[in-house]
């Protein structure tokens, strides 16, 4: 299966559906209140309906998989994610452009996703690569993906202008094929505890 080819996964906690027009409402809600920090990308409410189609826009490219994500336990679309810089020929993907709302931050949503995405990319894709990007100063991610059970590769310095022009240093993490099995067992049994 390639990359980006649209696909609904879905587990005991969530369900990742190809991103489109009819989440607009559910997630311009779960943005309400995110602290947007300056070196975090969330869309606004009123800028949703743009970062949907700029998202679909890449998947016609071919270099973008956008899924919403749905908690189960509310029926709420929550959130998004996608494969990103999707290298088919290479089988090297990224996991990124990730947001949850404050509801889902915190709860078994987060893990429950990934477990999904990096499933999906190693036992169906047969990615040889999953790759995590997150700006320097963003140690709330940074420590997240560490936890995840991926592993520093480097810093790209200089690598980004901010939308306000200032220099982002990104942080580059992945996993590798052989590397999958012990992160999978992590994560089944994150979501195992209460």
């Amino acid at each position: 299966m390639q990359l980006n080819e649209p696909v609904v996964l879905e587990n005991a906690w969530v369900r990742l559906e190809p991103l489109g027009d009819q989440h607009i409402d559910d997630l311009a809600e779960a943005s309400l209140g995110l602290e947007r920090a300056w070196y975090t990308t969330v869309p606004t409410v009123d800028g949703m309906g743009a970062d949907i189609a700029w998202r679909r826009g890449q998947h016609e490219a071919g270099t973008m998989n956008p899924w919403a994500v749905r908690r189960l336990e509310t029926g709420r679309v929550v959130g998004t994610t996608t494969f990103c810089n999707i290298d088919q020929p290479n089988r090297h993907v990224e996991i990124g452009h990730t947001w949850l709302g404050l509801s889902a931050q915190r709860t078994a949503v987060n893990s429950a996703a990934k477990l999904l995405l990096l499933g999906h990319a190693f036992e169906t894709c047969d990615a040889i690569a999953v790759e995590f990007r997150t700006h320097w100063h963003n140690r709330q991610s940074r420590e997240a993906i560490v936890r995840l059970g991926a592993r520093q590769d480097g810093v790209l310095r200089n690598h980004r202008l901010g939308p306000d022009g200032s220099l982002r240093d990104t942080v580059v993490f992945s996993i590798l094929p052989h590397e999958w099995p012990a992160v999978r067992l992590g994560l089944v049994e994150r979501l195992a505890r209460p």
